[in-house]
Parts: C-alpha cells; structure tokens; sequence
C-alpha cells in the first residue's frame, strides 16, 4: 500500500556539497589531499571547487597528509613491504619530502623500522628456512624481496644470496 500523498514517487535528495562528497570520502579512509580532489573531479566536482573543499577538510582537521601518509606507511610494513616501496607509493601521492620522512620517523617512533627483521620475516613465511637452500632458491628470495622494496644490503643478510656467488 502507498501513501496516497506521495504518488508512488520518492522524495529526491538534494545534490552532497563537494565539502560533503569529501567528508564522505575521509569517513571511510585517510586520503591525501591530491588523492580526494582526483576522486572529488571524478564524481564531476569542479576543479576549484574540490580544491576549495578539500581546503576546508585539511582546515577542519578531516583530511592531514601526515596522517594519510603514517597511515598508509604502516599499512605497507603490515603488508611486508619494505621503505623503498613504502616510500615510491607516498611520493606518488604527491606528498612533499616533509611529510614522507615524518611518516618513517613515526615507523621509528613506533619499533616498526626494523627492515632486516621484516625481511627475513617475509622469507620465513615465504620460503622456509634458507639455510641448507640451494642458490635457485636464494635467487628468487631475494627477487621477492627486491620487488616489495628492501634494498640490497638487506635482501643479502636475508637470503644469504649474492649474484658473485
């Protein structure tokens, strides 16, 4: 049964703010600001309207590229990722040099920086243990390793491979 007064038709909502398209984005997840202008101009929000609303979040404390990027960065160390990765995806969120290393000083802060102990962290669960393993088997823990962003220094303590060997 329908109410008689509305003609089977639904009241239609008034069309979100780009502030409060924003505001929708940030309730779900950090975002940088470069990112929820992108996602704002998608959903066909103007340029300089999105700019502006995403202004008004930064200033209200909604949206803060530090804690997007301390965030993501302890997203990635969850994830087995390593700082050369972690680094490369916070740059190309368009976030400034400032940002980055406070993201890694919060990793510090935090005891989640021991690159050596998550790499061998990520062999241990990956391949076993390397002790008795051949040199094949070394080689493509170490390419594991190199593909989630260790450095090379790292990457020999953990796998025990040298490509002089």
């Amino acid at each position: 049964m329908r109410d008689s007064g509305s003609n089977g038709r639904r009241k239609s909502r008034p069309e979100p703010t780009p502030a409060q398209r924003a505001l929708g984005l940030l309730v779900r997840r950090e975002h940088s600001r470069r990112e929820l202008e992108r996602k704002l101009a998608a959903r066909g929000v103007e340029v300089e309207e999105a700019a502006r609303a995403v202004e008004r979040m930064a200033a209200e404390g909604w949206q803060d590229d530090t804690r997007f990027a301390v965030s993501l960065a302890r997203s990635r160390v969850a994830g087995g990722y390593g700082p050369q990765r972690i680094r490369v995806e916070l740059e190309s969120h368009g976030l400034d040099a400032a940002v980055i290393e406070a993201a890694f000083a919060a990793l510090a802060e935090d005891g989640e920086d021991d690159w050596r102990e998550r790499a061998q962290a990520q062999v241990e669960r990956r391949f076993g243990d390397l002790s008795a393993a051949d040199q094949d088997r070394r080689r493509k823990a170490a390419e594991y390793l190199i593909r989630r962003g260790f450095d090379i220094g790292i990457v020999r303590r953990a796998t025990g491979f040298a490509p002089d060997d």
